[in-house]
């Protein structure tokens, strides 16, 4: 990602889906003005979703997916068409490319069905409609439809300023933490620096929480978990908010002097993604954990894991260390998410800053659809600590106002 690009977790995903030889791939490279896509008159040319984060006008930053045909056959076919449900997983606004001549199929309404059943505002564009004759004559389409011609470029304005109409209903007016502080306030951030942190470079939350504070007119001032108290003593006056990496929880509450409000990046991003309440609720369930449980961690980013990777190294060590059981681990990162969770006694996720919202609330509601107490990173690691409490006073939360009901 470029250092003035808009992260992909923040932009508008647009999906286009259908069957194979509808043209989805020469739609996409039409609406797009690029050859993002591969085009042939062989039906599957298209065989993994292909996704290019771009500007499209008069939109913004988007996410742009062009998605295998949904009625590939053969073992393969299958895994392709597997793939392209996935993508629904995080797609906002999906067009549904239907052929023209033939019209919309048993199969394109299955997945109109999936668009309703997921709440994902959609339209469903009639491509090569230059090869119908008198289309004048056609019945007029319902107001979610519109005839469109890759080839010709009829109606490909209009495509896009119809998906752009979805751009108020997609936008989320959440923040990370500039409504939790006043112009003129300092904040604190304690950002580690180990053998896991990215050279040369912060992590995307880290940047995001930044820009959010600068946006808002306050004062970043960042720092080491090792210089912490160093900067504490040099500030004039007590920073508004403390913000730490998770892992150093422990040393920064310590450092911290308790009229100091303290929170975590993670739990920040819990807020933000608006999976925060029930992930507070279900972080209790680690004092329940017996002999053999078994507990799935899940990331949303792929990295190279380190030494003392948190995910793979930390957080089994100290849960390890607070509950006294032996428990077994499973990890999942990236796109790879199960939809089987039964086996599992507790999930815990990362603050899910590389994902958009849609696709965190939909591994969210996979667990409690399958009652799998599902909690976050900076949730846990504070509950063990003993600092949630602490940690949610900045958002004006506490445990008890928390339940596994209430999806934030």
């Amino acid at each position: 990602m470029g250092l003035n690009e808009s992260p992909s977790s923040e932009r508008v995903h647009i999906g286009f889906f259908g069957q194979r030889n509808t043209g989805k791939s020469s739609l996409v490279n039409a609406v797009t003005g690029q050859d993002l896509a591969i085009v042939s008159e062989i039906k599957g040319t298209t065989t993994d979703p292909v996704l290019k984060a771009m500007e499209l006008l008069p939109m913004g930053p988007v996410v742009i997916i062009d998605t295998p045909g949904i009625d590939d056959r053969g073992i393969l076919g299958e895994k392709r068409v597997q793939k392209t449900y996935t993508v629904l997983q995080k797609t906002d606004i999906a067009v549904l490319v239907v052929d023209g001549q033939a019209g919309k199929t048993p199969i394109d309404e299955s997945l109109i069905d999936m668009f309703k059943e997921r709440h994902i505002n959609y339209l469903v564009a009639y491509n090569k409609s230059d090869l119908l004759d008198l289309l004048e004559s056609i019945p007029p389409p319902a107001p979610e439809e519109l005839y469109v011609s890759a080839k010709t470029g009829f109606n490909i304005n209009t495509l896009k300023e119809r998906i752009a109409a979805f751009q108020g209903t997609e936008k989320s007016e959440r923040k990370i933490l500039s409504d939790l502080i006043e112009p003129g306030d300092c904040v604190v951030l304690v950002i580690p620096i180990d053998s896991a942190a990215p050279k040369g470079r912060l992590i995307l939350p880290q940047q995001q929480a930044i820009r959010d504070i600068l946006e808002r007119g306050a004062i970043a001032c960042i720092t080491r978990e090792t210089e912490l108290t160093d900067t504490l003593n040099a500030l004039k006056k007590k920073p508004a908010l403390v913000v730490t990496d998770s892992q150093a929880f422990a040393q920064v509450q310590a450092d911290t002097a308790q009229d100091i409000p303290l929170t975590s990046f993670s739990i920040l991003f819990a807020r933000y993604k608006g999976l925060l309440n029930s992930a507070v609720e279900y972080a209790k369930i680690i004092d329940h954990l017996n002999d053999g449980d078994r507990v799935l961690i899940s990331e949303g980013c792929t990295h190279h894991r380190q030494c003392d990777d948190i995910g793979t190294v930390k957080l089994p060590k100290w849960l390890h260390a607070y509950t006294g059981k032996n428990l077994h681990y499973e990890w999942t990162s990236g796109g790879t998410f199960p939809k089987d969770l039964s086996p599992y006694k507790l999930v815990i996720h990362c603050g899910g800053c590389m994902l958009p919202a849609r696709e965190m609330h939909y591994r969210q509601q996979v667990a409690l659809e399958q009652t799998v107490p599902i909690t976050n990173y900076g949730i846990i690691i504070a509950y063990m600590n003993g600092i949630l409490e602490r940690a949610l006073r900045p958002l004006n939360l506490t445990t008890a106002e928390t339940s596994p009901e209430d999806r934030s």
